[in-house]
């Protein structure tokens, strides 16, 4: 069908612009004369599809124009809600029509695209909002004043059409909604985008200044603050996720107490759903310690005054933080609120800012359909095996690191590869992101044997997350050689990265990870190396690596020691050879043509004598895979009492005594 082929274009079209619509926000529906597509709750215009469209009966639905409902606002909500339900003309696809149906429905017009543009709601959201929307726009719009979402609102949309179509003899095209956004209405979808177009650039004529909302560098200061923010929002469950943002526009509203009072309350419904009501304003900017212990004060205070917990914090010229229980909804609501700070500082071009009143906050705070709308921004899916923590993963961008990477991800963790090659890294972080749910892949370059680069990088994974559950330190390079070939250089190369390398990322993560214990007693993290068959047994013309693997199983014993009164386990795994990987099978660098010039193995002519002569040492007859290791690394991550491990995968090549 036509008609529904446009109505998805022009869904796509405005899903995809971030100054119209925000995570998921807004509705478009089409009409013929029996039938209403609207869109379901729970569906995002960006990336909608047909099936994302509830199809109602229009004679069904006018029942809710002359139909007598409850007075009391919960009951008369449910009563619409199962009216909307029985117009469904596929009630089987369970999909639930917008709340705002009914308005699409009264349209005369064909296509029916609401949307909450930042422009747009800088004018609505505005002290002077009702004066200048009839001056900029006259008899082109219809206005109505603030009203609860839901039939209410239904209703004083219908009187106002009504009372247009009487005087006008059609039905307004732009509708204007005080403190909530904007209905474009038309036959044809490129009518649609003209007025929008038009309403556009009406506006933009009226902006003097536009807010300056370049992005901004984020102190390692926070790397000292977020974890303990986490932690102390963070109940008997998993983890919270908090991730900071830093910008010129962020910093307006963030220098002083004044400041924030222009950011301090919600302008619309939307801002309320992904954000609460209230932010939080922390107004110290002494030593990470006075910060914390400022937030913890204002944070009892806050529970004590509103009976939840803040979803928006903003710390003093330092940043704003957004904590939900997962990265998708820290996102969101960081991209609602920053939003928020656009509508206001575009309103001082009209007036100022006007928010929402108590009364007004309270309704939809307690709404039914917008605590759905909260529940379903959260995202979807099944319960991964290490669902919502943030790990770290050394070489994370090839070999085993990849593969260890790939599957944290897909079980639902928030993965940070940690690598020197910047191209492949970005490459594989982009490609789990495609694929993202909940969790958030993210590529950050690291030189483990560098202590600046390792505390930067531990630092950098805080910020964007809020903290560090697992550590899984498995950068190394290998050089084959005897004492004959083996250069000092080699060697000490070699040392710095497999072994200081584990020494510099247990020092700087458990730093973090103790933080966090010391906010939430009994919470258990991990350090995990990845070792090697050769750090339980001496190896052949391969001492520079033996002796460093040997030397890390004697690192995970000492640290464990040390770290377990802090909830943090270290462990070793131990994997047997990984054949199929480029530390092996490299045709310029691999182990096997290492392995034949040095003539580490007698009587190999060929690559694949030496692949043969290693895969009879296994009892398995093969080499081992990430998956072989991921057993290992979710053994360690999902018990509470083993620590200062090192736990073989060889397939028995190596069986401890």
């Amino acid at each position: 069908m036509d008609g529904l082929r446009d109505l998805v274009e022009i869904s796509r079209y405005y899903g995809n612009n971030k100054d119209f619509v925000i995570a998921g926000g807004g509705n478009t529906s089409y009409k013929t004369p029996s039938t209403l597509w609207v869109k379901a709750s729970g569906t995002t215009l960006a990336t909608i599809t047909a099936e994302g469209f509830a199809e109602l009966d229009r004679a069904q639905l006018s029942v809710l124009s002359t139909k007598k409902y409850s007075e009391n606002s919960d009951l008369r909500e449910q009563e619409v809600k199962t009216d909307l339900f029985r117009a469904s003309v596929h009630p089987e696809k369970n999909l639930r029509p917008s709340v705002e149906t009914s308005m699409h429905n009264a349209i005369q017009y064909a296509f029916v695209v609401h949307t909450h543009p930042t422009l747009v709601n800088a004018l609505l959201c505005s002290r002077h909002a009702r004066a200048l929307s009839e001056q900029l726009f006259g008899d082109k719009a219809l206005y109505i004043p603030y009203t609860d979402p839901g039939y209410v609102l239904f209703k004083a949309v219908e009187a106002g059409l009504l009372s247009y179509r009487t005087a006008h003899g059609a039905d307004p095209k732009i509708i204007l909604l005080e403190n909530h956004g904007i209905f474009v209405s038309a036959d044809t979808i490129e009518e649609i985008k003209a007025i929008y177009d038009e309403v556009t650039g009406i506006l933009q004529q009226q902006i003097k200044t536009q807010p300056e909302t370049t992005s901004l560098p984020l102190d390692n200061k926070l790397a000292l603050i977020m974890p303990a923010i986490r932690m102390l929002l963070s109940g008997d469950g998993s983890a919270k996720i908090a991730s900071a943002r830093n910008s010129h526009l962020i910093q307006k509203f963030c220098s002083s107490a004044a400041s924030f009072s222009g950011a301090a309350l919600p302008f619309t419904p939307d801002i309320i759903v992904y954000c609460k009501a209230r932010p939080l304003f922390i107004e110290s900017t002494g030593s990470a310690e006075e910060i914390i212990a400022e937030f913890s004060s204002r944070l009892e205070a806050y529970r004590a005054s509103y009976g939840y917990d803040p979803k928006i914090i903003l710390l003093r010229n330092l940043a704003l933080v957004g904590v939900e229980d997962n990265f998708h909804s820290a996102s969101i609501a960081l991209d609602v609120y920053e939003d928020l700070l656009k509508i206001s500082a575009l309103s001082e071009n009209f007036g100022g800012p006007h928010f929402m009143d108590e009364r007004e906050i309270a309704f939809i705070d307690n709404w039914e359909v917008e605590n759905y709308r909260r529940a379903v921004s959260k995202g979807k899916g099944s319960q991964g095996r290490v669902e919502n923590k943030i790990i770290v993963v050394t070489g994370g961008a090839q070999g085993f690191g990849a593969g260890i990477a790939e599957a944290l991800f897909s079980e639902k963790a928030n993965v940070v590869i940690a690598d020197l090659n910047d191209a492949v890294g970005r490459e594989m972080a982009n490609k789990l992101n495609e694929c993202a749910g909940k969790n958030r892949a993210l590529f950050l370059k690291a030189d483990v044997s560098e202590a600046a680069s390792v505390e930067q990088l531990v630092a950098d994974t805080v910020k964007a997350f809020g903290g560090l559950d697992v550590f899984i330190s498995n950068a190394g390079i290998l050089r084959a050689g005897g004492l004959d070939e083996m250069t000092p250089e080699t060697f000490t190369l070699m040392t710095k990265v497999n072994y200081t390398g584990y020494f510099l990322c247990a020092k700087y993560a458990s730093a973090v990870m103790k933080r966090q214990n010391q906010y939430k007693k009994g919470y258990f993290t991990d350090i995990i190396q990845i070792n090697s068959k050769s750090g339980l047994k001496g190896s052949n013309k391969n001492f520079a690596y033996a002796g460093g693997k040997f030397g890390g199983i004697g690192l995970t014993q000492s640290f464990a020691l040390e770290l377990m009164p802090f909830g943090i386990k270290v462990n070793s795994v131990c994997p047997g050879n990984f054949f199929d990987g480029p530390l092996w099978s490299d045709p310029e660098k691999g182990l096997f043509v290492q392995y034949l010039k040095a003539g580490k193995v007698p009587g190999a002519k060929t690559i694949e004598d030496v692949k043969k002569f290693y895969e009879a040492q296994v009892p398995a007859k093969r080499g081992c895979t990430p998956s072989d290791v991921m057993k290992a690394i979710y053994y360690i991550i999902e018990q509470e009492y083993e620590t200062g491990q090192a736990v073989p995968v060889t397939g028995g090549q190596n069986m401890l005594n």
